[in-house]
């Protein structure tokens, strides 16, 4: 089963993606902030993973550079999650090391295409 881990500190948003994602039949782990979030990856070595890239602790944007630095998180394709939806903040994630980026609220079925041309693209 494919692993996503969500990185969101907004318990409305976190629990829509889980449980739109679980109907999906993937598999969920979560993380509340970013200092999580680097160790959930480190820890749970998921498929995927979307980042809120306004967190507590550290910001999205930090977290993806911390995972691209490491070893065994590098390869993990990440989708930025923000409610920031100009330019230069799609430019601000894919600098950090997204591979995508979608804008909040979120549009599912445009999310699913990017998680799973993704996750092809991985495979």
């Amino acid at each position: 089963m494919t692993k996503i881990l969500v990185v969101e500190d907004n318990p409305m948003i976190q629990e829509i993606l889980v449980e739109r994602l679980q109907m999906r039949q993937f598999a969920i782990v979560t993380a509340n902030n970013g200092q999580e979030g680097v160790e959930a990856a480190q820890q749970q070595s998921p498929d995927l993973i979307l980042m809120d890239v306004s967190l507590p602790q550290i910001d999205g944007w930090e977290a993806t550079r911390l995972l691209r630095g490491l070893e065994a998180t590098r390869h993990i394709p990440i989708i930025a999650l923000t409610a920031h939806a100009l330019i230069e903040d799609r430019e601000k994630s894919l600098v950090a090391g997204c591979n995508d980026f979608e804008t909040k609220p979120i549009d599912f079925p445009s999310l699913l295409i990017k998680i799973n041309r993704l996750l092809n693209h991985k495979m």
